[in-house]
C-alpha cells in the first residue's frame, strides 16, 4: 500500500530519484531557446555585422525606387501596366453602355448621350497607343531617361561609383551621421542614412532611380490628336452636366462615372506598345547588375534575418520580420541596466 501510494505521488509530482543527472537537460534547453531568441529577433545580425540593418535599408531604397518603374512591365506583372489599364476600362465601358441600355429610368435621349460620350471615350485610346501619334518631343524624354539607367548600370559596379562629393556636401553627410541614433535606438526603425561606402553606392543609385522615376511619371503622352478628341469629350459632359436640374440625380450619376473613366485614361501613363522597349531592357539590365553588387549583403540578409528583412518606406527603413516585434536581448538587458 504505501508503494502504490508512492507510485501516485510520483505519477503527479515527479520522482526526485529519477530527476537526480537532468540539470545539463535544463542546460540544453535554456541555451536553445536563448540561441534562437537571438537568432529570431536579429540579434546575432546586429551583435556580428552592426551595419547590416543600414546596408539593407539602402538596398531596400533602390529596390523601391525600381518598383515605380518595373510596375510598367512585364518583369513584376503578368503584362505592361498601358495593357492592364486598357483593359479594364474597355470592360468599364462596355459595362456601362449594356447597363445605360437596360436601365429603364433613363430616358432614350439620355442613354444616347451616354453610349455617345463612351464610344468616342472607346476610339480616343487609339490616339495614346498607335506609334504615329507619340510626339518628338515625348520620345526624347524616354531616350533621355533610358540612356540615363544605361548611365547608372554601367558606372554602379565600378569602385568610383559613386563620384566624391563637393567638401561642403561631405561635411554636410558626416554631419547628419554623428548625429544618426544606432539601430535598436529607436525601436523598430533602422538608421536611414548610408553608413558604410556599398550603402553609399546604393543611396546614390536609388536617388538617380528616383529621379527618373518622377520624371516618367511627370511626363503624359497628350498628343494633339488625343487633346482633340478628348477636350471634345470634357466640353459634351460639361454642357450636358450645366443642363441638368437637382432632381435628375440619376443622370447625374452616369455622367459623373463617365468622367471619372475618362480622367483615370487622361492620369494614366499609356504609350504605344514598342515605345518602351528600350527603357524596359535597361530596367531588367540595371536590376540584374544590382542583385549582383549586393554580394554578402544578400548572404547576410538570407542567413541572419530569418522570416524577414529591413524594407524601406519613403525616408525611413524599418524591420519586417519578426526582429520587429520581438524584443533583442541586446536591447533588454541595456534597458534594464538603464533603468
Amino acid at each position: 500500500r504505501r508503494l502504490i501510494k508512492t507510485e501516485k505521488i510520483d505519477t503527479v509530482f515527479g520522482n526526485p530519484e529519477r530527476a537526480k543527472g537532468g540539470t545539463h537537460w535544463v542546460i540544453v534547453g535554456t541555451c536553445f531557446l536563448m540561441l534562437s531568441w537571438l537568432y529570431y529577433s536579429w540579434d546575432i545580425a546586429k551583435s556580428l555585422y552592426p551595419n547590416s540593418a543600414n546596408e539593407l535599408c539602402q538596398v531596400a531604397k533602390v529596390n523601391e525606387s525600381l518598383l515605380s518603374l518595373k510596375y510598367l512591365f512585364p518583369i513584376e506583372e503578368r503584362q505592361h501596366k498601358s495593357t492592364a489599364i486598357i483593359k479594364r476600362e474597355n470592360i468599364n465601358i462596355n459595362k456601362y453602355i449594356v447597363e445605360i441600355q437596360n436601365s429603364p429610368d433613363l430616358k432614350n435621349q439620355d442613354k444616347e448621350k451616354f453610349i455617345s460620350l463612351l464610344n468616342k471615350t472607346q476610339l480616343m485610346i487609339p490616339s495614346l497607343t498607335e506609334e504615329k501619334y507619340l510626339e518628338t518631343d515625348i520620345k526624347n524624354i524616354i531616350n533621355e531617361l533610358t540612356n540615363r539607367i544605361k548611365q547608372l548600370t554601367v558606372n554602379f559596379p565600378k569602385d568610383s561609383y559613386p563620384p566624391a562629393l563637393s567638401e561642403e556636401e561631405e561635411n554636410k553627410r558626416i554631419e547628419a551621421l554623428k548625429k544618426q541614433k544606432g539601430w535598436g535606438a529607436t525601436g523598430m526603425e533602422v538608421p536611414p542614412l548610408p553608413e558604410t561606402k556599398t550603402g553609399l553606392k546604393f543611396h546614390t543609385a536609388a536617388e538617380e532611380l528616383n529621379s527618373i522615376s518622377d520624371e516618367f511619371f511627370a511626363m503624359k503622352n497628350h498628343n494633339t490628336e488625343y487633346l482633340r478628341q478628348s477636350q471634345e469629350i470634357f466640353a459634351e459632359i460639361k454642357e450636358y452636366k450645366d443642363e441638368l436640374d437637382d432632381s435628375q440625380e440619376l443622370e447625374k450619376t452616369y455622367i459623373k462615372e463617365i468622367k471619372k473613366l475618362v480622367r483615370r485614361i487622361d492620369y494614366a501613363s499609356i504609350f504605344p506598345p514598342n515605345a518602351l522597349d528600350e527603357m524596359e531592357k535597361s530596367i531588367r539590365a540595371f536590376d540584374g547588375v544590382q542583385k549582383k553588387e549586393q554580394g554578402a549583403i544578400r548572404i547576410k540578409d538570407a542567413l541572419l534575418f530569418p522570416a524577414g528583412t529591413i524594407v524601406n518606406s519613403g525616408p525611413t527603413c524599418a524591420e519586417d520580420g519578426p526582429g520587429r516585434w520581438l524584443p533583442k536581448p541586446s536591447d533588454t538587458f541595456r534597458i534594464f541596466g538603464d533603468l
